[in-house]
């Protein structure tokens, strides 16, 4: 097992129960989070989706904050019923078990597909996609609220007919970090630390933050070759993968020397 410090770079509240979880797991691990998630103000559009869900079809949250952030103080209710809640992955699927949504109204990637991503919850959505079938994207917005992030299922959709719509619930913002933290980070990208990284906006933010630091010499484990790709263009030069699943990670983080 690897006894190298791991920096988990998740959003505040995500980061903490992945350290928790991680140091039960014998690794020593702390947080450094690098997105920092505001949730919208209450608007007409975000409660207009709350209180008349049955305009959809189908909700896809695209992630657990989206599920958070759209929710709030409320929870699942009968209006609910008949409209599809679309999940990428675990984090989303049990956030939105979390608020109450029935597990049978739940599609998302199969249990052993090889990522948990966009393309591999289309490919078990895409029939229910017709001309004119109503789908809401609850997703998150840059620092001015505007839609931020990948596209690619809400072209897939709209490529197929359906009518789409795409509704920001939260912001996702660069963290200002502290004297300590930028020390932490600076430190980081030569002591051996292995930097876990589930967003490649997480590395943009690092990048950012600490424009003059050299990474060739720092290690990072990605979630997603996508995300890989994004930590060997900051310069990362030793970057391992491992399935997005927070007990992959751990067991591949033990597996390292």
């Amino acid at each position: 097992m690897t006894a190298a410090p791991v920096i988990v770079t998740r959003p505040r509240d995500s980061a903490r129960n992945w350290v928790r979880a991680l140091r039960e797991a014998g690794l020593q691990a702390s947080a450094l989070p690098l997105i920092e998630i505001v949730p919208e103000p209450m608007n007409a559009a975000l409660r207009r989706a709350r209180e008349q869900p049955e305009h959809w079809h189908a909700l896809m949250f695209v992630s657990g904050n989206a599920v958070r952030c759209f929710f709030r103080d409320a929870r699942w209710s009968p209006r609910f019923a008949g409209v599809r809640a679309w999940s990428p992955g675990p984090g989303t699927t049990r956030a939105l078990r979390q608020a109450g949504w029935p597990e049978q109204a739940i599609d998302g990637p199969l249990a052993g597909a090889a990522q948990f991503d966009s393309e591999h919850l289309w490919a078990q959505v895409a029939p229910q996609v017709l001309p004119g079938t109503p789908v809401l994207i609850v997703r998150g917005g840059d620092a001015a609220g505007a839609v931020a992030g990948r596209s690619w299922l809400a072209d897939e959709a709209a490529q197929a007919g359906g009518r789409l719509e795409q509704l920001v619930c939260y912001r996702r913002l660069a963290p200002r970090l502290s004297t300590q933290q930028r020390a932490r980070a600076q430190a980081a990208a030569t002591d051996g630390s292995i930097w876990l990284f589930c967003s490649s906006q997480a590395i943009a933010n690092l990048v950012a933050a600490l424009p003059q630091q050299d990474w060739s010499a720092a290690a990072a484990l990605v979630t997603h070759p996508r995300i890989g790709r994004s930590a060997r263009a900051a310069g990362f030069a030793q970057i391992r993968q491992s399935h997005p699943v927070l007990t992959d990670v751990a067991r591949t983080l033990g597996s390292l020397p």
